[in-house]
């Protein structure tokens, strides 16, 4: 007999709970090649989903179906905001990369988002690279983020930086009256993919950049080529920095909560992870500590435009004038925030359910 122990507490998240709303929810396993997955279809009211492939050692499986739903419905509002024809989907696989990928692996994978037959596109996330997705593109055609020699647009992390630097130049205007982050000090909590590419930025405009990462080699790629970059011991640390204008969380989620918020010394969070806000109500503790949030899913939305232009035959000039648009976007919330005086995640998200539900109506 089957154990079916956790399936009731899985079913109530997808129908009946705040996370509920998803068209479609895929578990898949191969046990030769030892893939466990979780394929999330939050909407497709704008087009297919589009969302990337996490790989990353969850502790259980409800954990993982957990994150696949709320990664899938920030997709599907990241995509709204972003002007992209396509809606929510995320998937993750279950397991450590550094022990358990395989081209098998990522092989089967792939068979399974094709047998979706193009309702979900997927792309890369954490602990997936450019090189995965070529694999998997040799089993699924609804892959994005391949390598240039494949057909691809490479590596998505480099609009995402650019687009989460608009971000923190809207911040700055909205907030200082002047886009332009020379003489601020901001801390970015992450400097792998994004966060690099986000220091780069920075400090070509001026910016005095404090840094922190649990990989002591991604600080130290940093340091060598930027001497004047300070480093923190840790989150912790960072957050607490004196005299820190933004903070810029570009590691994984749930960065904002109940025990950063309160000590948050930024003035402005600004960054390029998704689902910063720990769960609902956070996003009134910044309001109401006067610190303005830039939501994630706008200023990140980068790599999606990126990798949703893969599909039409990528031009990276393209991209970057639409990644640059999340200039104005970011302020346009901001703008809407205050007029119906909310706090600006709840404006970005009335503005997305808004294209959402224009949508459907036809």
């Amino acid at each position: 007999m089957t154990d079916v122990t956790g399936a009731d507490d899985v079913l109530h998240t997808l129908f009946r709970s705040d996370q509920g709303g998803h068209e479609q929810v895929v578990l898949c396993q191969d046990r030769a090649t030892g893939l466990k997955a979780v394929i999330a279809i939050h909407s497709t009211a704008l087009g297919p989903a589009l969302g990337g492939t996490r790989f990353y050692p969850y502790a259980t499986e409800a954990e993982a179906v957990a994150d696949a739903l709320n990664l899938s419905r920030g997709m599907s509002y990241k995509n709204a905001m972003a002007g992209l024809d396509h809606g929510g989907g995320k998937a993750v696989i279950i397991g450590d990369p550094e022990t358990i990928k395989s081209e098998d692996l990522l092989l089967a994978y792939g068979r399974f988002v094709a047998s979706l037959g193009g309702r979900y596109v997927t792309a890369c996330d954490v602990g997936t690279y450019v090189a995965d997705m070529d694999v998997v593109a040799r089993a699924c055609q609804w892959t994005t983020g391949r390598s240039p020699e494949n057909g691809g647009a490479g590596d998505s992390s480099v609009l995402t930086a650019f687009g989460v630097f608009q971000g923190m130049r809207a911040s700055a205007q909205h907030l200082w009256g002047d886009p332009t982050l020379r003489g601020r000090k901001v801390g970015i909590a992450g400097v792998g993919k994004v966060g690099r590419h986000l220091v780069e930025h920075l400090l070509a405009d001026g910016a005095e950049v404090v840094i922190t990462d649990v990989r002591e080699e991604s600080v130290r790629a940093i340091t060598a080529s930027h001497p004047e970059v300070a480093v923190t011991a840790d989150t912790e640390a960072l957050i607490r920095t004196e005299g820190l204008d933004i903070y810029a969380p570009c590691a994984l989620g749930g960065a904002l909560n109940d025990a950063s918020v309160p000590v948050l010394t930024a003035k402005v969070v600004c960054g390029a992870a998704n689902n910063q806000l720990a769960h609902p109500g956070v996003e009134k503790d910044l309001a109401d500590r006067a610190i303005l949030y830039a939501p994630d899913y706008v200023v990140n939305a980068g790599g999606v435009i990126q990798v949703a232009d893969e599909l039409h035959g990528f031009d990276f000039d393209r991209c970057k004038t639409k990644a640059a648009k999340i200039f104005d976007t970011t302020l346009a919330i901001f703008a809407r925030a205050k007029e119906d005086g909310i706090p600006p995640a709840a404006a970005a998200d009335r503005i997305a359910e808004q294209r959402m539900a224009e949508a459907r109506q036809h």
